[in-house]
């Protein structure tokens, strides 16, 4: 019996050995290129950053002149009476009328008090701000891959762990079964047995069912089918040599968020000056070459034409316009003091973030350290455990105990090692510094 048992067990060993092959070994470091490639929000941000950089041509800052071709035909037939200073009249229904209108003009805005090029470092800063957004989002979804992944780590061990207590559970069921056999144990010491390992049975296929979901939500990261299978590696490699001091150095120079605030006041600023502009005159050269064709039917002229070049320029300056450019420079310095709150709002939350996070980041260093030891030690004491109990000495009760123990140890190392991953994580993305 315990022959044909071993079989069965070591086909069902090397079947599972085989679809383990066959899955791909998806390391993190190709699930963060897939999701870079893939990734629909990553994917939008990269076109917004585009927009932005296509908006930067002097042409929309008002720099280059604009040249307008029109043509115009105008047509009508009426009945027409026209009546002279000498009282003689004359009269023609269906009078034809004509015209036609057709040529080129050029305007180009020489001086507008310099507000073209405040306008056009504006749109620089604009694509600043756009490059700035595709980073956070980039931060963001290269986060979220990371956590989904190691979360996948986590629970392919707690999957191992949950494996392994079932092969003890069952080599316990069958000594139960064997010292019952022999009249050394009760049929309770057997059905205890087995309702336990009907129980570690539930808890694998649990877990095997959480496993799936987070494989799942890890290939919508990715943005592939959800149907795609795959291992992720078995080891959580955690930075444990983050220093406080240095990720505030880089949250200075690379948050995207401060990064953000701090291009909005730029924008603020080149604001006020395109506002203080309309404060100077504004000049504009004007020319065309136009032709002009005229017929009618009725009058002292049948038809007229001409053609040739117009030029000019008109200059305008604004003298009075209900105090509007007062209040308007006053809104647009408003709106500078307030970008400057919002950037020092931004640092103190990045400050607090940062703090709170490595506070959490040190315990999560030190819970690894802890959990391991416990691990050992729980495997330790499930091992003696398990002679004494093939031999009798202890009860199923306590048996049970320290099997409990070594699982809830194994888990508890693993989650601990998973945290303080979260914790480096979310540290590097504060700080702008998650490698992608």
């Amino acid at each position: 019996m315990n022959t044909k048992i071993l079989f069965h067990s070591l086909i069902l060993f090397f079947c599972c050995m085989a679809c383990v092959q066959a899955q791909e070994v998806l390391t993190i470091e190709d699930a963060m290129k897939i999701a870079l490639e893939n990734n629909f929000e990553i994917k939008i941000a990269k076109n917004n950053s585009k927009i932005s950089e296509t908006n930067v041509t002097i042409g929309n800052a008002g720099m280059l002149p604009n040249a307008t071709a029109s043509i115009t035909d105008s047509n009508s037939i009426q009945n027409s009476t026209q009546v002279r200073q000498d009282g003689t009249s004359t009269t023609l229904n269906n009078a034809k009328n004509n015209s036609l209108n057709y040529g080129v003009s050029l305007g180009w805005t020489v001086f507008d008090g310099m507000k073209m090029f405040a306008k056009l470092d504006q749109l620089k800063e604009l694509q600043k701000l756009g490059d700035s957004q595709l980073k956070s989002t980039i931060l963001v979804k290269i986060g979220q891959v990371n956590s989904a992944y190691y979360d996948l780590v986590q629970q392919q061990q707690q999957l191992a762990a949950l494996d392994t207590t079932i092969v003890i559970s069952n080599q316990r069921l069958t000594l139960a079964k064997n010292r019952f056999s022999i009249g050394k144990a009760s049929k309770l010491e057997v059905l205890n047995a087995q309702v336990d390992l009907n129980s570690d049975q539930v808890a694998l296929l649990r877990q095997k069912e959480s496993y799936a979901n987070a494989k799942i939500l890890l290939n919508q990261y990715l943005a592939r089918d959800a149907k795609i299978d795959f291992k992720v590696t078995d080891l959580v490699k955690v930075d444990n040599k983050l220093v406080l001091a240095d990720l505030i150095d880089l949250a200075q120079k690379q948050n995207p968020a401060l990064e953000t605030q701090i291009i909005n006041k730029r924008v603020a600023e080149l604001q006020l000056k395109q506002v203080k502009a309309d404060r100077y005159p504004t000049l504009r050269l004007t020319s065309g070459y136009n032709f002009a064709e005229s017929e009618s039917s009725l009058g002292f002229t049948s038809s007229t034409s001409a053609k040739g070049l117009t030029y000019g320029f008109n200059a305008s300056m604004n003298l009075f316009d209900g105090l509007n450019q007062h209040r308007n420079e006053k809104v647009a310095k408003l709106q500078i003091e307030n970008s400057q709150i919002a950037i020092e709002q931004q640092n103190m939350i990045l400050n607090t973030q940062l703090s709170t996070a490595f506070q959490t980041y040190l315990t999560n260093l030190e819970l690894i350290d802890l959990e391991e030891d416990n691990e050992a030690i729980a495997r330790q004491n499930l091992d003696i455990t398990l002679d004494k109990f093939r031999i009798g000495t202890i009860t199923t009760l306590d048996f049970r105990t320290a099997q409990l123990n070594y699982v809830n140890a194994k888990v508890r190392y693993s989650n601990a090692q998973y945290e303080a991953k979260l914790s480096e994580i979310a540290l590097k993305e504060l700080a702008g510094n998650l490698n992608f």
